[in-house]
């Protein structure tokens, strides 16, 4: 072999062994058992327990009929999981080897070849550990013993001299909602939930790398690359930037860099409604000797955002300005996708939040009481225009502030803000959900009996928690253009006046108040961060509850047992009986409670929007459930659009025409969400009866008017418009036209309520077009249209107005298309 082939070759050799190499140890053969028993099981990384529990038949599904309870046990045993990987001499070789642990759940110790490493206390966080010196050759053993979440809960919770609402869940940095909550299963998992790698790596690695914007035009992007950088050797380095080479000097251990980068003529990242949300990837690479020894590359985004919070007359303002013009925030709230989180796939994320584009939704909230999503999540946002509201995970109850728990916290955050905070979607960072409003509304103290200096120790251990750590490790990790940060949500109870004139806002009068849903028309916030109500999901969810063909009944134990708030099936009929006739066939009433649903979400958006620019967001509680379930979601767990998911799509639309009935009048407000206007724009107005004929036809009712973020157009007396017409017989056609007598927008109003009207039985007919699309037609009216067959809609729950047709797309063929309408349910 001659002289110049030894040389490439040790070149070669000497290249890898300098490049960063990662192990995904996810892979392996894992294995888990009870750590009481001796036999070892086969296991699934990342995972829970419960779901290697189901896989061998050890527990049922804990989805179906009432297994649930079944299944309470595994939450009180310790677990243990272990794998054998090799490692070669050459791997050895490496000056460094790491083990990483994204996501540990949750009281762990971490042994390698019998030796403990280290012991962990929080779900959210990673774990990173130097294991060079405990490594060798051939098979090593990887072993992690976790310890029950609710039993060391309970030990952390006698330190506390009074009882905490929520004990022991509050204690344990972990997932809240696994403990139970009003729409989901009590179902407190352990295991390694994310993935496990082993890195090696020589002379110095990349850490972090954020990106700052410190200024951005038309013409030109002003960033800072901040790179934080581990050391193993001191010396000269470079630091590459989009093919630009920074010449570096790194001294052993940590160290920090900061080079300036720009881009020309920059694209813009628009949320939805806007235009396009464009990113841009960025690559770096740190070099050793011109040898790449390490890279990373991160996708941003062009925007500006800011919080505006303005005192006026009414109060103080509340709402998002992005790119230099104010925001209607318009969607809706997430809870994770599934109780055993490592179930939620890529295409999953992808699909509920193109979902929420589609139904045009600008922003998400994650509520605090979850996980801090994967990064397909805020992948899939970034792509689609969705701004995030990030809760901390923290919710509903009160929290410890002991130096082992705020030092827990501070890390956490950090591990989370270093992850995320370059997504052009994060918007808000948001230190927990309901806590501030737990402690000053919910009674707990009286209920447990708190003295005068019990109190007070809660007072000051939330506002250590979330007034000093969260806020200051803000501080340390973000730059400053994204640091917004919003201590509580909401930030005053539903109960205080002032809840309704500053801050962000959850308005439960409806539902949990058992108040009318036309309360909406008067308690209307600055911003709507959370209000809902529940409907039932799709018949396919309900089946989805049972192991067997289905009994479907009300009364059916495991029906209850999917329905998780106490009161739930009480409330939805006390509201049914308002607006609907109450079926007692099962179909028809999952049918109507879907209508009531979304009736009352309707009015709420409808008020929210009408008082713009007073109310400046809306967003509904809540997307998407966790496992199939009776709540408050628009989508099911089985991914099927309910009533709500459909009436959002329209009530969200960015043009949309909406009355207002006032003292015997009606009012008429156009709004406009985008940032274009529109000229000379008017109101024509139609009075049909419910068999197709036009009674009176007002062309006009206001001309003149510049359409740009909301109008008022016209009142007029109700009476005036329908005569002597029966007001249970009509509606109102309105269509909204710009100067060229374009239709910007158009809608439909029923004087009554749906169980007053005088329906006649529509002739429905569906007409197939091509395999993928359906004409459906009717000689009257058919209100609330429900089409059923193995296929998502295009369109449904939606009003077929007297000889008219309507065109919907199927997601895919079917053989059988069904339809009702609300005229069965008054006629059974």
């Amino acid at each position: 072999m001659n002289k110049t082939i030894l040389f490439l070759l040790f070149f070669i050799q000497t290249f890898i062994s300098a490049q960063f190499s990662e192990r995904n140890l996810s892979a392996e053969k894992w294995q888990f058992k009870n750590a009481k028993d001796n036999k070892w099981l086969t296991a699934t990384v990342p995972g829970t327990v419960h779901l290697d529990l189901m896989n061998h038949k050890i527990i049922s599904d804990p989805y179906k009929d009432e297994n649930e309870k079944k299944v309470q046990w595994v939450e009180n045993e310790d677990w243990d999981y272990q794998t054998v990987f090799k490692v070669s001499d050459k791997e050895l070789e490496n000056q460094n080897a790491d083990l990483v642990f994204h996501g540990l759940d949750t009281f762990s110790e971490i042994y390698l070849n019998g030796k403990l490493l280290k012991k962990t206390d929080n779900m959210f966080r990673i774990w990173e550990i130097p294991v060079k010196n405990d490594l060798k050759v051939g098979n090593n053993t990887l072993q992690i013993k976790f310890k029950s979440s609710v039993n060391v809960g309970k030990e952390l919770a006698k330190k506390v001299p009074f009882t905490m609402p929520e004990s022991p869940r509050s204690f344990v940095r972990k997932a809240q909602y696994q403990f139970g909550w009003d729409w989901g299963p009590r179902l407190v998992t352990a295991g390694i939930w994310k993935d496990v790698k082993l890195n090696f790596w020589n002379h110095a690695k990349l850490e972090n790398v954020k990106i700052e914007q410190k200024s951005l035009t038309k013409q030109k992007a002003d960033l800072i690359i901040h790179a934080e950088i581990f050391a193993e050797d001191e010396g000269k380095y470079s630091f590459t930037t989009d093919k630009t080479n920074h010449d570096i000097v790194l001294k052993k251990g940590l160290n920090k860099i900061s080079v300036p980068f720009k881009i020309e003529n920059p694209h813009f990242w628009q949320p939805n409604g806007w235009g396009k949300a464009m990113t841009y990837l960025l690559k770096f690479a740190l070099k050793k000797d011109a040898q790449i020894i390490d890279q990373k590359d991160e996708t941003i985004g062009l925007r500006t955002i800011e919080l505006i919070q303005e005192k006026d007359e009414k109060g103080k303002s509340f709402y998002f300005k992005v790119n230099g013009n104010p925001m209607y925030a318009k969607g809706t709230n997430w809870i994770p996708s599934d109780s055993f989180t490592t179930r939620i796939t890529k295409e999953k994320y992808q699909k509920l939040i193109k979902d929420c584009k589609d139904a045009n939704m600008n922003m998400i909230r994650i509520w605090g009481g979850g996980i801090y999503e994967d990064d397909e999540f805020y992948k899939a946002c970034d792509e689609n225009g969705i701004l995030v509201w990030q809760d901390f995970m923290f919710a509903g109850s009160f929290y410890p502030s002991d130096e082992d728990f705020l030092n827990n916290v501070k890390e956490e955050v950090r591990d989370q803000v270093n992850r995320l905070q370059n997504h052009p979607s994060i918007a808000l960072w948001c230190g927990n959900n309901e806590i501030d409003e737990a402690i000053v509304n919910w009674g707990y103290q009286k209920q447990f009996k708190y003295s005068k200096e019990d109190s007070l120790q809660v007072w000051k251990d939330y506002k250590k928690v979330f007034h000093e750590a969260i806020p200051n490790a803000l501080k340390e990790n973000l730059t400053s253009e994204k640091n917004i940060y919003w201590p509580t949500s909401p930030s005053i109870g539903w109960g205080h006046k002032e809840s309704l004139t500053e801050g962000d806002s959850h308005y439960w009068g409806v539902w949990w108040g058992e108040f009318p849903f036309e309360i909406y028309n008067e308690k209307v916030p600055r911003f709507a961060s959370e209000y809902g109500f529940q409907g039932m999901p799709s018949l396919d969810a309900v089946k989805a509850m049972f192991s067997r063909n289905p009994d479907l009944s009300l009364e059916n134990p495991t029906i209850k047992a999917h329905e998780k708030n106490a009161r739930g099936f009480h409330i939805i009929s006390e509201y049914m009986k308002r607006d609907y006739v109450v079926p007692k066939d099962f179909v028809k009433y999952n049918y109507v409670s879907q209508l009531l649903q979304a009736r009352g979400m309707q009015i709420a958006i409808e008020a929210h929007r009408r008082a713009k620019p007073y109310n400046m967001g809306t967003l509904y509680w809540q997307l998407n459930d966790c496992w199939p379930v009776i709540s408050w979601s628009s989508i099911d767990y089985l991914g099927n659009w309910k009533a709500l998911h459909y009436q959002i799509k329209r009530s969200f639309e960015n043009q949309v025409i909406l009355t207002e009935e006032i003292d015997g009048f009606l009012n008429f407000y156009a709004v406009n969400d985008e940032l274009k206007k529109f000229d000379d724009i008017k109101v024509e107005i139609q009075v049909v009866d419910f068999k197709g004929k036009i009674l009176d036809d007002l062309t006009t009712v206001q001309n003149g008017k510049t359409l740009e973020g909301i109008a008022k157009i016209d009142h007029i007396e109700i009476k005036n418009l329908i005569k002597h017409s029966n007001k249970n017989e009509v509606f109102l056609k309105l269509f909204l036209k710009d100067i060229n007598k374009k239709i910007i927008a158009e809608n439909h109003h029923f004087f009554a309520k749906p169980k007053d009207l005088k329906l006649t039985q529509p002739n429905i007919q569906i007409k197939k077009i091509s395999a993928t699309e359906i004409e459906i037609s009717t000689d009257v009216l058919a209100k609330d249209v429900y089409l059923m067959g193995d296929t998502h809609f295009s369109d449904n729950f939606f009003d077929l107005l007297p000889k008219t047709s309507k065109r919907i797309k199927l997601s895919k063929p079917v053989k059988k298309i069904e339809s009702m309408s609300l005229w069965e349910t008054m006629n059974p």
